[in-house]
């Protein structure tokens, strides 16, 4: 991966993926078994953490329970022998930015975990660094407080302009936070991409099954000399998609967003027989889950269409929005 100046990059997996390792790599405080880190076109792969410009907020926060806000913002200037006035300066500039000015002078046993994210997040942008890495920083936090917070770090983001490293297993926060996200599975990043192309061109089939709520609905055919998608006795036209090489049968997987899967009467042509099976009402819109040639297919509805769902319909995809995976590789064709 090449990570642009100012760019805000989100790691996202499930858990045991390699995410945090990947971070903890960057940072200096795992070795790395391959590769190499550049900084800048510098290589600090061999360079010790702290040689290498970086800060860093963990997942626990890892404040000092018997300092103050203030002491735990300038501890580590302190250390760095830092000058007085440069401290003071830094500290109340962090402290005004995150709006925890009145918090300096209590410890960590006061505060509300959204305040502790807040000083661990001031903690490293007093370092001046270039880059700053965040490693699940919000998963301690209720769903409201998560919110706020995703917020307020876009927010800080597009002020400050620094380059930062973001690690989640919540595809939320990696959607709507990142101009860029790395997908990662099994140790290996499967695609590296702006939220918007993961999300509407996924490159493998992991990546499509994990990105998006509810995930892409998939269904095993076969594509025959035709370019035609075959799955049981139906043929389905896949001219919209834009296949570049159709001239040899292969097998193939289809996967279709909810949003992109209209209900039609049944035995209309090119359609699927589908029944219902049970729907969610989701307040905006709903989600009707049916099943599907022995798979459960989830429609995203307006409410009173799916209010007005009959049992047993057929299903129409749109193949201009479609995604076709090999069965054999699982990356995209």
């Amino acid at each position: 991966m090449e990570i642009a100046p100012g760019e805000f990059v989100v790691i996202l997996g499930p858990s045991g993926c390699g995410k945090s390792t990947l971070l903890n790599v960057i940072a200096g405080l795992d070795e790395r078994d391959a590769g190499q880190i550049f900084i800048d076109g510098i290589d600090v792969s061999d360079l010790e953490p702290s040689q290498r410009g970086l800060a860093m907020v963990f997942q626990s926060y890892a404040l000092f329970p018997a300092m103050t806000v203030r002491r735990n913002l300038s501890f580590g200037m302190e250390i760095a022998g830092r000058p007085k006035t440069t401290i003071a300066e830094k500290v109340a500039w962090v402290a005004k930015l995150l709006q925890i000015e009145a918090l300096l002078d209590r410890r960590p046993s006061q505060l509300s975990g959204g305040q502790r994210q807040r000083v661990a997040i001031g903690r490293a942008l007093v370092r001046s660094s270039s880059i700053c890495l965040f490693d699940e920083p919000l998963s301690n936090l209720d769903a409201k407080l998560r919110a706020e917070t995703r917020v307020e770090l876009k927010q800080l983001h597009e002020t400050l302009r620094s380059t930062m490293i973001y690690v989640t297993h919540d595809q939320t926060e990696a959607m709507t936070m990142a101009d860029r996200v790395a997908v990662m599975h099994k140790g290996k990043v499967e695609q590296f991409a702006h939220p918007q192309s993961i999300y509407e061109k996924p490159a493998s089939l992991f990546v499509a099954g994990f990105v998006g709520s509810p995930a892409m609905n998939f269904l095993q055919g076969r594509l025959d000399h035709a370019g035609r998608f075959q799955v049981g006795d139906i043929g389905i036209d896949t001219s919209g998609y834009g296949f570049e090489d159709s001239s040899r049968e292969r097998d193939v997987v289809l996967g279709i967003r909810s949003e992109d899967v209209s209900v039609v009467d049944q035995g209309t042509p090119e359609s699927i027989p589908a029944t219902l099976a049970f729907t969610e009402l989701l307040g905006a819109d709903a989600l009707s889950w049916f099943q599907c040639l022995g798979k459960r297919f989830s429609v995203r509805l307006g409410v009173n269409e799916a209010r007005a769902m009959q049992p047993t319909v057929g299903l129409c995809f749109n193949m201009a929005k479609a995604s076709f995976f090999s069965a054999a590789s699982e990356q995209r064709i």
